[in-house]
């Protein structure tokens, strides 16, 4: 690999031409329809993002890799960027010569290996692109709007540099595939996101002056919390801590007592909890796992009601999500805000103003209902 010369532009187009092929031929008539042209490619090369995978000593690979922030991502609906804080690349133009393997491995690899956030969008049509992003433990954040106007799902991925690599390797091998196999308002997406928002929060505090905050720490507790559902919902906080105490490896980097603390963690951040989590890192936890934005809150009510409550009709299913948001989210409600420097105040605010407007909120409901259920 190698960073992409104005000589290598005419070598360049014609995988441009292949991989626009591709999109056509699996139904994607949408994503790169003129685009992109050898201006831009030329562009690329200027400001020195664009980069060719080389083999044999010919150009089988391109793509731009954008080390600025992406203008088109300064707003993103129906969710929230995993993280506001780190700096980010953006990974663009992914092309590849006809025959030829690994381009997407190499390039994700190499945009990965440079940055501690990487961001990357692509059109829902383009069922190639998404099952790469999504096998490299990418997470769907929203849908952001080309210049043209035309949307495209949003993904990130955080790299936790901070965090022991041999800990990460491990959490991402055996302890998050885990939650492929939960329901989706506790699947892969949630906890990265919680994960994500664990470790911006961490750094939020530490330069706040909380010092002595644990990196490895933070990015466990967050990857364990919702291990427990596993053996169902009502109990899964306390299955968490138990999940933590006895797995054996994680005597490899941790103490007993920080196991201890870490289990502890797990255990308190259930919106429900009683009284105070016992810890700075069950405050964080528990923040992070608010993930207050309207549209997931909505979808998540739905997701759990259709996964757990089958029995129920779509008039049941819309009285209990009524009931379940007046509850949790409500002025009055029992969910609870522990850490200041969150963005959850400002969300929270936009879900009760989405909560008392009630044709607003129906009309949302229908909408994620004809989405998740293939009976309405």
């Amino acid at each position: 690999m190698r960073l992409a010369t104005l000589a290598d532009v005419p070598h360049i187009m014609p995988l441009i031409d292949h991989s626009r092929s591709i999109m056509r031929a699996n139904g994607n008539n949408v994503q790169w329809a003129g685009y992109p042209g050898p201006d831009l490619i030329g562009s690329d090369i200027a400001k020195g993002i664009g980069h060719v995978i080389m083999q044999q000593d010919r150009p089988v690979g391109y793509f731009a890799l954008l080390q600025e922030p992406e203008p088109t991502y300064a707003v993103i609906e129906e969710g929230l960027w995993l993280d506001d804080t780190t700096p980010y690349n953006t990974l663009h133009r992914l092309a590849c010569a006809p025959g030829v393997l690994g381009i997407a491995k190499c390039a994700f690899s190499f945009a990965e290996s440079r940055c501690a956030s990487v961001r990357v969008d692509t059109h829902l049509a383009n069922a190639i692109m998404l099952h790469i992003i999504q096998s490299r433990l990418y997470t769907r954040c929203g849908v952001v709007y080309m210049r043209d106007g035309t949307p495209r799902e949003a993904f990130q991925k955080m790299m936790y540099p901070m965090v022991t690599p041999s800990l990460r390797q491990y959490v991402e091998q055996f302890i998050l595939p885990q939650y492929s196999h939960f329901d989706a308002a506790h699947g892969v997406d949630h906890v990265q996101r919680v994960m994500a928002q664990s470790m911006e929060l961490m750094g939020k505090l530490s330069a706040q002056g909380q010092s002595g905050l644990d990196a490895d720490m933070v990015y466990t507790i967050a990857a364990y919390h919702d291990t427990g559902i596993s053996e169902g919902r009502e109990t899964h906080h306390l299955v968490s801590g138990r999940i933590i105490r006895n797995d054996q490896r994680l005597k490899e980097w941790f103490t007993c007592q920080e196991i201890e603390t870490m289990a502890q963690a797990a255990e308190d951040h259930r919106a429900s909890l009683k009284g105070l989590p016992r810890s700075l890192y069950g405050m964080i936890v528990a923040e992070a796992d608010r993930d207050i934005e309207p549209i997931t809150v909505v979808r998540r009510t739905i997701a759990y009601g259709l996964a757990h409550h089958p029995e129920l009709d779509t008039e049941a299913l819309w009285q209990r999500t009524l009931k379940h948001l007046h509850e949790k989210y409500d002025d009055g409600g029992y969910l609870r805000l522990y850490v200041d420097c969150s963005r959850n105040a400002h969300q929270l605010a936009l879900l009760r103003q989405l909560i008392h407007d009630p044709s607003r909120l129906r009309q949302l409901f229908d909408h994620e209902m004809a989405k998740a259920s293939p009976l309405t």
